[in-house]
């Protein structure tokens, strides 16, 4: 299976059952999760980890793990194929621990899943991100990603499609 490159401070690898602790960790805290309805549950981070692993088995990539290269978790980042206003697009996707945010590892991680991206020949990348949630969106920017549109998902909350052509 390819992967991003590792960048500077960060490797990547594909999730596995054996990350449910940092994962439910991840995903359960609210700080991480404040712009999604609810933080996950254990089940629900497991129910995460197993979305990637079949999207690694469907498509060839999903999120990855993100870790500094001494093996330390950092978080999650990826590609995965979201609905937008009825078409299905490639979306980057981050989440990295709150005591890490503010130190440029969502950037860094985004950048490399562009890259990835491009190398696989996708024509399009979008990010979609709460409206209120502005760090998200300087990540989307510093990647090169620019508000395409605004929508609402299937839940009835507001998103902005951040976007680009690779």
């Amino acid at each position: 299976m390819a992967l991003p490159n590792d960048t500077a401070r960060l490797h990547f690898r594909e999730m596995t059952d054996d990350d449910l602790d940092e994962m439910a960790a991840l995903l359960g805290d609210p700080a991480v999760m404040a712009f999604y309805a609810s933080p996950k549950s254990r089940a629900e981070a497991q129910k995460w980890i197993d979305w990637n692993v079949a999207n690694y088995a469907s498509y060839g990539y999903g999120l990855w793990i993100i870790e500094t290269h001494a093996g330390e978790f950092v978080g999650d980042c990826g590609l995965t194929w979201q609905p937008v206003d009825g078409h299905r697009q490639l979306e980057v996707g981050y989440h990295v621990r709150h005591d890490l945010q503010g130190q440029g590892y969502a950037t860094e991680a985004a950048q490399a899943c562009r890259a990835f991206a491009a190398r696989l020949g996708e024509p399009h990348l979008v990010a979609i991100i709460h409206p209120d949630n502005v760090p998200s969106q300087r990540v989307a920017q510093k990647i090169g990603l620019t508000l395409e549109s605004t929508s609402t998902d299937s839940l009835g909350q507001q998103r902005s499609v951040f976007g680009a052509t690779l």
